[in-house]
């Protein structure tokens, strides 16, 4: 089993890609054709079970049409 560090970090960032996704009307298969990335890799994404990469994050950012960075502005706390 593999350590993830910053667990609700990641559960955060992921509620946020979910959030940034259902604004744009789009389903995880919709994103996972658009970006290229598979759909189990999309909903890890979003449940925060994964530590994606920064290819995956611009693939997800140019899918949604939402500059990357503006993909980590979210609401996080550490007691999250």
């Amino acid at each position: 089993m593999t350590k993830i560090r910053n667990r609700k970090y990641l559960q955060a960032f992921g509620a946020h890609i979910r959030r940034l996704r259902e604004a744009k009307n789009l389903s995880q298969e919709e994103l996972y054709d658009l970006a290229g990335i598979s759909k189990n890799q999309i909903g890890n994404i979003e449940r925060g079970e994964v530590n994606t990469t920064i290819s995956s994050v611009y693939a997800i950012s140019k899918a949604l049409d939402i500059p990357a960075p503006n993909l980590f502005m979210f609401e996080f706390t550490a007691e999250d």
